[in-house]
C-alpha cells in the first residue's frame, strides 16, 4: 500500500518497521488485536498512509511511562513503542486499563492515489 501511495522506500521501510512494532505489542501484551491500514484525503504533505492498532488487553496504565525509551513490562528493550513514534510522521496512543489500546500514526508524503485490485472507483 505505501508502495502504491508513491511513498520512498524509505519511507516504505519505516511504515513496515512501525506496524511490526505495535503488532508485536499487540501480540505480546493483549494476545490479539488488530491492525487497519487507510489512505487519508490529500493534504499539504500529499497524501497520508494511516494505521490504526487496536486491541482489546489490560491497557496501559502509563503511557507517558511507555514512551520512555527502554521502559517495558516484559522482557523487550522497551524500544517499541518510542521507536515507532519516532519512525512516523504523526503518533497518538490511547489506553484504558482493562479495556485496550488504540494507536495511530500516519505516514505523509505519498503522491498518488493507490490503486487496489478489485476494488471500485
Amino acid at each position: 500500500m505505501s508502495a502504491g501511495l508513491g511513498l520512498s522506500g524509505m519511507d516504505q521501510t519505516l511504515v513496515a518497521t512501525a506496524i511490526s512494532e505495535v503488532a508485536r505489542n499487540i501480540l505480546l501484551y493483549a494476545g490479539r488485536g488488530t491492525v487497519e491500514l487507510e489512505v487519508t484525503p490529500p493534504g499539504p504533505n500529499g497524501y497520508g498512509l494511516r494505521i490504526r492498532a487496536v486491541d482489546e488487553g489490560p491497557g496501559i496504565a502509563d503511557i507517558e511511562l511507555a514512551m520512555r525509551d527502554g521502559y517495558s513490562t516484559g522482557s523487550s528493550l522497551g524500544l517499541g513503542l518510542p521507536g515507532a513514534r519516532r519512525l512516523m510522521d504523526d503518533f497518538s496512543i490511547t489506553s484504558e486499563p482493562g479495556s485496550g489500546t488504540v494507536v495511530t500514526m500516519v505516514k505523509w508524503g505519498g503522491t498518488a492515489l493507490p490503486v487496489v485490485e478489485g476494488a471500485s472507483p
